[in-house]
């Protein structure tokens, strides 16, 4: 299964398929390390699991002991794996790369192997190229902050609990978007509702603390519903909290390029092109629309380039400049 995806790998765990060797790759470790964790759970019994885990590090890893730890039959068991992390050590190892090369030519009966590595950035080394090419191989990027909402709505629904999208943000706007920092605050609020099974964005005040007055994608739903004097009175606190007016520009320039889809072709045009993470936005997407002219909504795309160029050439301020891109867009849609 090269070039896989997170989903796809545990889907195909679901459907029974076992053995094999795993690339699993990529800065994101609390996903990496959650996917490792359903393949051990998939093929050992907790009854013998002691006896068929072995866990290693390439970085500490001498070639005899990882040859002979592959070639170790199961015991008690139908499966044994072997899990081996920082296994980018191998690339510059001509013997261990050689082991493993014959594991994935001819895997010893019984073997899961699951090599965690963090490839260098830009790297041509024929090893990964090999792993991607004949293991089930899963890059793991860190979640965008895009990415990072509809992550954490996701992952509260599998857990019987309803993530408000408000609450989602705010949260996604209060801590980042690591994986692992997120799930670790999602836990705490499922704790903290309980069998109320729904988290508000006042829940997310209550357990993470003081959250942002303004988030960019409440902000760009603003513009999105043509409320321009909000959206203009919001703007200093977006400034003032980091955010700067280029990336504003570009998640506005986002936005209506995703409303003049909506406005084209309706809820399912816009659903095939967004990110699977963000496919829940489709419907407030097409509302958002309906308050835009497809003309408005080019004319816009026009007015949000100008902006981008103002700001990368121009000696005026951000705030001057988004200002009036805003006055611009407010006007664009009431000639319309």
């Amino acid at each position: 299964m090269p070039g896989s995806s997170p989903d796809r790998l545990l889907q195909a765990l679901a459907n029974g398929k076992r053995g094999g060797i795993y690339f699993l790759s990529g800065e994101e470790e609390f996903l990496k390390e959650e996917v490792a964790a359903r393949i051990i759970e998939a093929h050992l019994d907790p009854a013998t699991r002691d006896f068929n885990l072995d866990q290693l590090r390439g970085t500490e890893v001498d070639v005899e002991t990882l040859a002979s730890i592959a070639e170790t039959p199961p015991m008690m068991a139908s499966w044994r794996v072997v899990v081996v992390r920082d296994a980018q050590a191998f690339a510059g190892a001509a013997r261990a790369r050689a082991v493993i090369e014959a594991l994935l030519d001819r895997p010893p009966p019984g073997l899961v192997l699951i090599l965690m590595a963090q490839v260098p950035e830009r790297s041509r080394a024929k090893f990964y190229e090999r792993l991607r090419r004949s293991a089930v191989a899963v890059d793991f990027t860190p979640l965008s902050p895009a990415d990072a909402v509809g992550w954490l709505m996701n992952r509260a629904r599998e857990a019987g609990v309803t993530l408000e999208a408000e609450a989602a943000r705010a949260l996604a706007a209060a801590v980042g978007s690591s994986a692992g920092i997120l799930n670790r605050e999602l836990a705490k609020l499922r704790d903290f509702v309980g069998d109320r099974r729904r988290i508000t964005r006042e829940d997310v005040e209550a357990v993470v603390g003081r959250i942002a007055r303004q988030n960019r994608w409440d902000w760009f739903d603003l513009v999105g519903n043509a409320r321009f004097a909000e959206a203009r009175a919001a703007l200093p606190v977006l400034l003032d909290s980091g955010e700067s007016g280029v990336g504003l520009v570009i998640g506005l320039g986002t936005q209506f390029i995703r409303l003049s889809l909506a406005a084209h072709g309706g809820a399912r045009a816009l659903e095939a092109e967004l990110p699977p993470q963000q496919r829940w936005l489709a419907g407030r997407l097409v509302s958002q629309a309906r308050h835009w002219t497809p003309p408005a909504l080019s004319a816009a795309l026009d007015d949000l380039l100008r902006a981008d160029r103002l700001l990368k050439s121009a000696s005026l301020g951000e705030d001057r400049i988004l200002d009036e891109l805003l006055l611009r867009l407010e006007r664009r849609r009431e000639a319309a």
